[in-house]
Parts: structure tokens; sequence; C-alpha cells
């Protein structure tokens, strides 16, 4: 918005406003306004290793409820910022909320879920993320029109999730995984009791019961995720958050106004641009609620890195046939299609890299290390969403449209990783992924089995 970049970045504001003095590609390639979006991120890169002692040894609910109140302080002071160093500070206190906020909820959904609906339980976490875009894109709309203050209520509004979030902290029930594991046997079995809503939950009551002794054995977590056993699910999770990232998803989110407005689009346009991609993310999301336990979440995965890789691959030779350093606007022929194709890459990311690269690793781990995988899951992920965050301006004014190409040759890579090395968990219940999973699949069965006969004394 204009007025924010007159508040906060002038320099900006005035390189935007000064035709053909600067490449369109450039004009917003500013560090400290990068550092406004990715801030958020490396702030939530560090609260994680906080957050995984509290949702070890505190519970699952007590880490959201941290983390709502992270949000609202946060909220704070954007919205009050009378200054960038404020603005800043704000962000960081909104990372916070979100390093605890990752760590905690996939955790939750993961082990309140019956096993036959934990991949479409789990992906509502995202499908609510989605929501959240979309709202916040409407939102930016609508305020845009309100001078000058129309980006302090934007960010203001966001008082209303931080406020809904931090209440349903309070009413939430903790998981009965996290209260068997932290002693509160009694409690954890009455609380299986009710969300199964059935008194015979003796066999998933002593499967969670054996699993949280082994867990208890464990004394440094971190330390453990290192073990050649837990290699493959450490590997994958890693994995999974880098390519997550190198879709180039979160540029073509966080900068979706500026993206179009670059392209020519004006102002206005951009902005409903902006809420169109927010809707179809939406829509597709539900997609994968309703087909990530009936297809699988490997074929889902691979559709759509065929998808991403065309749409990305297509944009960018529109981009370099129609778009120079100096263009106005792009032709409403060639407009039209950017915007068809940037939805489609969109829409293949909302229904496979972008939930199921949550879902999986929440999935995977065993108990032991689910924390510290989690907490290594969300670090990984915040740091390049940081990355990705900081560069992508940089990156456009200098690659132009082949950071699209750019892109497109990440999502090469990540496919072929799933066609050989990422096993399917449709239908395995967490306590059984070592014995159905990792010790059937081709490649890191031989790091369990290993393992195995290392400890019996057989190697």
């Amino acid at each position: 918005m204009s007025d924010f970049l007159k508040e906060f970045f002038p320099t900006v504001y005035a390189v935007y406003h000064t035709k053909h003095k600067e490449s369109n590609y450039c004009k917003y390639d500013n560090q400290w306004l990068q550092l406004f979006t990715s801030s958020l991120y490396l702030a939530g890169l560090i609260a994680t290793f906080f957050a995984s002692y509290t949702t070890r040894n505190l519970g699952r609910k007590l880490t959201m409820l941290i983390a709502g109140i992270f949000f609202i302080v946060g909220v704070i002071f954007n919205g009050a910022a009378k200054n960038l160093s404020m603005l800043i500070i704000g962000r960081i206190i909104l990372g916070c909320g979100i390093g605890f906020a990752n760590q905690a909820v996939p955790l939750f959904l993961s082990e309140i879920a019956p096993t036959d609906i934990r991949g479409g339980l789990n992906i509502l976490f995202q499908l609510n993320v989605t929501i959240g875009i979309l709202f916040a894109n409407m939102i930016n709309y609508g305020t845009s029109k309100i001078h000058p203050w129309g980006w302090r209520l934007s960010l203001s509004v966001a008082g209303i999730p931080a406020v809904l979030f931090t209440l349903g902290a309070l009413f939430v029930t903790e998981t009965p995984i996290s209260l068997i594991e932290r002693g509160h046997l009694e409690e954890g079995k009455n609380v299986l009791k009710k969300i199964r809503g059935t008194e015979n939950v003796d066999p998933e009551f002593n499967e969670i019961l054996k699993a949280s002794q082994i867990a208890h054995e464990v004394k440094h977590p971190f330390r453990n995720l290192l073990l050649r056993r837990n290699r493959p699910q450490l590997v994958i999770a890693i994995l999974l958050q880098i390519f997550q990232q190198s879709t180039g998803i979160n540029a073509i989110v966080f900068y979706a106004p500026v993206l179009f407005i670059t392209l020519g689009f004006k102002s206005d346009a951009s902005l409903y641009s902006a809420v169109i991609i927010g809707a179809v993310n939406v829509l597709s999301t539900l997609v994968s609620v309703c087909s990530v336990d009936r297809v699988g979440r490997r074929m889902l995965l691979l559709e759509a890195g065929v998808q991403m890789f065309l749409s990305q691959a297509i944009i960018a030779v529109m981009l370099g046939i129609k778009v120079t350093d100096q263009s106005d606007n792009l032709s409403h022929d060639w407009a039209i299609p950017v915007v068809v194709f940037t939805c489609t890459f969109v829409a293949s990311f909302a229904w496979s890299w972008g939930p199921l690269g949550w879902l999986i690793p929440s999935e995977t781990f065993p108990l032991e290390t689910r924390s510290a995988g989690q907490s290594v899951t969300v670090c990984v992920n915040l740091l390049f969403t940081f990355v990705i965050g900081q560069a992508f301006l940089s990156m456009l004014c200098h690659m132009k449209y082949g950071i699209f190409a750019f892109f497109s040759g990440w999502v090469i890579m990540m496919s072929i990783f799933v066609l050989l090395f990422l096993p399917e968990t449709k239908d395995v219940p967490i306590e059984e992924m070592t014995e159905r999973v990792w010790k059937q699949h081709w490649f890191w069965k031989r790091f369990i089995d290993d393992d195995e006969r290392a400890i019996n004394g057989d190697v």
C-alpha cells in the first residue's frame, strides 16, 4: 500500500512513483522491506526450539496458549507502530507465536485423530491457513482504499484471529498421548474414551503407554534424532520442508500484489488478483482434505509436481516474451493467462506440498522423538521461508522472469525424490510406522535393520 510505503519505506515509495527510472522488476528491491516479511519467520525459527520443550514437558495445549499470547502482543505492536523498529519488533513477536503454534498444532491434530481420517483432519490445519490468507487478501483489498491509515487497520484486524486462537487454546482438551507421556494415565485414558466415543480403548491406550515408556527412556530427544534408526524420518522431514519452500509458493503468496504490479497490473487489479489466488488456495486445500486418505500422499505429490512444473515453465515463457524492464502494462490477452497459470500452480501446491509437508513429518516420527522431530521440521521450514522471503524481491530484480524457471527446476528434483524415496503412510497407525513402512521400503529399511543388528550385537 502506498500509504504504508510512504510511512515506513519512503525510498521504495519514491522509486515506485518515479516512471522509467528503475526496472519494473527492481522497484521493490529493498532489504528492509523484505525484512518486514522475513523477520516473522526468523523469529519463529528460534522460538520453535523453546516450543519443543514446552510441547514435550508442559503439553500441546499450553504451547498453543503461549502462541496465542504472542499473537495478541505482536498485533498490538504492529497496529500501533510509529516507526520501522516498532514494526519489526511486532513482526518478531508474531513470529514467536508462529514458532509455538506450528510446533503444537500439527502434533495435536495427529494425536487426537483416528487413523482412518488422520490425514484429512491434519490438513484442516493447512486449510485454515489458506482461509486466513484469503481473508488477509480481502482485508488488504478493502483497507487499501482507506487513506492514510488503511494499513494500520489491516495489521490490527489480525487481533481477531489471535484472540480466537487464544480462547480456543483455553478450552480445548489436552491430547491423550501428551497426558500419558507426562504421567497423567487415568486422565489420559478418560480423554481417549471421550474423543473416541467408546469405553473400549484399552488396545490403543496400551499402545500409547508402551510408546510412552520407551519415550521416557530417551533423555536427550534431539540427540536421539541422530540415531541411525531415526535417519529416514529426519531426512524426509528436512527435505520436505526445503522442497516445500523451493516450489516458490511463499514468494507468490507473500508478494502477489507486488508481483502483479511488476507485471503491469494496476494497484487495485493486483490486489484483486491476490484475492483470486487466495480463493483458489482454499478450494484446492479442500480437495486434499477429501482425497488424502483415499488416494494417498505420494499420488497427490507426484501429480502436483507435473502440474507445478508445467505452470511455472509456461509463465516463464510468457513473461520472457511480453514483459520487459520498462514495460508499463501487460495486455489483457496476456494478463489473464498469467493469472490462470499462477492459479493452476497455487492449486496444485494447495492439495499437495502445502498440507502434506506438515502432515507427513507429524505422523512418521516415533513418540520418543516426535516433539524434537516436529521442532526440527518447523525450524527448517521457517529457515527456508525466511531465506525466500528475504531474497525474493532481489531475485526478482536480478533473475526477472527466469525466477519461475528457477523454481520449476526445484519442482523436478523434489518430484524425483518423492518417486524414489518417499513411502506411502496412508492408513498406517503412528505406532506401527517402523514395522509397516520403514522396514518395508527398499532404501530406508537398511537403516532400521542395521541399527537393530548393532543393538543385538550382530554387527
